[in-house]
């Protein structure tokens, strides 16, 4: 499978905290990856070096055959990539639809609003609600809803199940589960290896700012004894 993203060699620093120690991983077309680890392992740092957010970095960052290290940050998205941070990043003030239908569309191939509902239908429901009157799986469901909209190649998608209801956790499954099969290619961060395990094809283990391990879903079975090493599980 032909790479959409590579990374090799990422360094990347928070002032004089270095945080990232040389990451290499590839996502191919229409993957689901999965980030395993620990708070505090560098996960969220390697989304936001992706897209640029964190700017002392070093390395090789491509989608798509571009190198994104030369990219600016204001047109990384414009490249097709999509990124759903850890605090969701709703608008508070506006409706869900207004949410809805901020974000510009990138590319050809967008969700539109009405699969949109299809896909979401509590957020049919919740249309005209605030941003602060929806519960957290609300907001989550908003977030991800919000770039499936505009025709992105790639989600990198931050902690989606992080404190919420299982009963919102599996929903959010069923809706990874057909954005695969609709050809999304995503990379997710994720503590809990249970709920990955159902829906990614590939896992990287990252510990202490290094990629620890990667293997396919169907050597999990046998890799109990690494990830308890790396997650403590």
């Amino acid at each position: 499978m032909k790479p959409l993203l590579k990374v090799a060699g990422l360094n990347a620093w928070y002032g004089e905290s270095h945080v990232l120690h040389g990451v290499d991983m590839t996502v191919g077309e229409g993957e689901m990856v999965t980030l395993l680890g620990r708070n505090g392992v560098g996960k969220t740092t390697t989304l936001r070096a992706i897209m640029g957010i964190v700017r002392e970095r070093k390395g090789e960052i491509s989608f798509a055959g571009e190198d994104l290290m030369r990219v600016p940050l204001h047109r990384v998205a414009r490249r097709g990539l999509g990124y759903v941070p850890e605090e969701r990043g709703i608008f508070s003030t506006l409706s869900v639809y207004e949410n809805l239908v901020l974000p510009p569309a990138l590319a050809k191939g967008g969700m539109t609003i009405d699969e949109i509902f299809e896909l979401f239908p509590n957020l049919h429901e919740r249309r005209n609600s605030t941003g602060t009157k929806l519960s957290g799986g609300e907001q989550q469901m908003l977030a991800i809803a919000r770039i499936l909209r505009t025709g992105v190649r790639m989600m990198l998608l931050d902690e989606p199940t992080e404190g919420l209801a299982p009963v919102i956790v599996q929903r959010i499954g069923e809706v990874l589960k057909k954005l695969k099969e609709r050809g999304m290619t995503v990379l997710l961060v994720e503590q809990n290896f249970r709920f990955a395990s159902k829906v990614a094809d590939r896992f990287y283990l990252m510990d202490h700012g290094r990629v620890a391990g990667e293997f396919p879903v169907s050597e999990l079975s046998g890799r109990m004894e690494m990830l308890h090493d790396v997650l403590g599980v």
